[in-house]
């Protein structure tokens, strides 16, 4: 099992990097466009925001969160961008502060939160540490959106391994929100990490594999990147298939990126 307060703190970093990107844009730049369809900057950060706010009820009172995840199943196709819809639209001062404010409250929510508690969630339910990947994916995805649009290329970190670990657990999910079984057989993924060391997952001996460098499985597993795009490669047609539906994410499944004009 992860250590909560080792994942919370890497949340923290990857939040604070992304603060550091946006905290001083002019409201021009916070109305720019996204690679997301009609996603602004402040789309994105406003997405961050009510998706730390529902973390924190599922945390807090769970009761009142199943009433939202009610909710949420009568527009499941709207219930997200409507979220982020109404955060966009405030004053970018008082989005990035509302931000900063649910980030830090979730935090700490999460570290005060007793031994092995599970909270309910869009998905299965969350363990603290789930939980806290969850979110540093989600903050790593969205501001890779924000990094695309405003030009920035950003330096990998070790952070990854956490968004490669929910993307992996999430294989079964990818299948399965498709209305496609799960493959029966443990698949072995390889992956370069930023610093060049292996990381490695499932049976060596397994017939299914998938290799390439980190940071291409994350932009797959997310969404954020096609599949044309990156040298992530699959070993057998389970595996190939699952590079094509990938994700990272709870929810209905994704449209996914176009591959880059050639």
């Amino acid at each position: 099992m992860s250590d909560p307060a080792v994942v919370l703190d890497d949340l923290r970093s990857e939040s604070d990097e992304l603060d550091l990107l946006v905290g001083e844009l002019n409201p021009a730049q916070w109305a720019g466009p996204t690679p997301a369809p009609r996603w602004s900057v402040a789309h994105q950060i406003a997405h961050l925001a009510w998706t730390d706010a529902a973390a924190l009820l599922a945390v807090t009172d769970p009761e009142a969160f199943a009433a939202q995840v009610e909710k949420a199943l009568g527009a499941p196709d709207s219930f997200v961008d409507e979220g982020a819809e109404a955060g966009a639209a405030l004053p970018p001062g008082e989005l990035l502060a509302r931000w900063r404010d649910g980030r830090e409250r979730l935090q700490q929510a999460l570290r005060q939160a007793p031994a092995g508690a599970r909270f309910p969630w869009y998905g299965p339910p969350m363990s603290a540490a789930s939980m806290a990947t969850g979110r540093l994916m989600e903050t790593w995805a969205h501001g890779q959106d924000i990094a695309d649009a405003l030009g920035v290329v950003r330096e990998p970190s070790a952070r990854l391994r956490h968004v490669a670990h929910i993307g992996i657990r999430a294989r079964d999910f990818a299948f399965g929100v498709r209305g496609l079984t799960p493959p029966a057989d443990a698949f072995r993924v390889e992956l370069t990490a930023p610093g060049g060391e292996l990381w490695a997952y499932g049976p060596e001996d397994a017939a299914q594999r998938v290799t390439g460098p980190a940071l291409d499985f994350c932009l797959l597993v997310t969404q954020r990147a096609h599949r044309d795009d990156l040298a992530v490669r699959a070993q057998g047609a389970d595996a190939d298939r699952w590079l094509d539906i990938a994700q990272a994410f709870a929810g209905p499944a994704g449209p996914g990126r176009d591959p880059k004009a050639a």
